[in-house]
């Protein structure tokens, strides 16, 4: 990956790594497990993509930075939990929203680097974003998020789709990273904020 997106990529990570230390800790677990699920769900979705758009070995086994963030994010969250109140906190939701905006549209670019087209590069965007996640909730007994908000994994796609149409079309790199990022983050908070969901039958 260029510099700049191996950057987002690791941010997120972090991001993502507290966040499912967070997630563990509040399931009472050991300061293994706690470990355990951060690394899940900060690799989790950025190995699916990997794996997805055939980039092997995967960054996260390529690159001993993503499992040396995920750890040291962990930690950090482990040490600190007691600042952290709980897991729906608004702390929690801001590290969530921000991880989730740069892991879509991370995830949306690289495939499009691996020239797939624009609908897929925008699926594999989504899958990045929310696939750490999913499997540390599944880890921790709980529904996951991506079921349990729908604008969740909307807010993905948003954010991944603009970033794929973007740069299909050959728009600046960086500014469509930027608008596909901000759109994603601010869906994600505002309907966590005011119970958005998306019509049911």
């Amino acid at each position: 990956m260029l510099p700049g997106l191996t950057t987002a990529d690791l941010a997120a990570t972090a991001l993502f790594a507290l966040e499912g230390a967070v997630v563990g800790a509040a399931s009472g677990l050991d300061v293994f497990g706690v470990l355990v699920v951060a690394c899940v769900s900060a690799l989790g979705g950025g190995t699916l993509r990997d794996l997805l758009i055939g980039a092997v070995p995967t960054a996260s086994v390529d690159d001993v930075r993503y499992v040396t963030v995920s750890l040291l994010g962990g930690l950090t969250a482990f040490a600190t939990y007691r600042l952290a109140f709980d897991t729906s906190s608004e702390p929690v939701v801001l590290l969530d929203a921000a991880g989730l905006s740069l892991f879509a549209v991370v995830g949306a670019t690289k495939a499009h680097d691996f020239s797939l087209p624009a609908f897929s590069a925008a699926l594999i965007g989504t899958v990045t974003a929310v696939g750490g996640g999913v499997m540390r909730d599944l880890l921790v007994g709980r529904v996951p998020l991506v079921l349990r908000e729908d604008v969740y994994a909307t807010a993905a796609l948003l954010g991944a789709g603009i970033v794929a149409a973007g740069l299909a079309r050959g728009l600046d790199r960086t500014r469509v990273a930027v608008l596909g990022g901000m759109a994603c983050f601010a869906l994600r908070v505002l309907a966590h904020r005011y119970g958005w969901n998306l019509p049911t039958a």
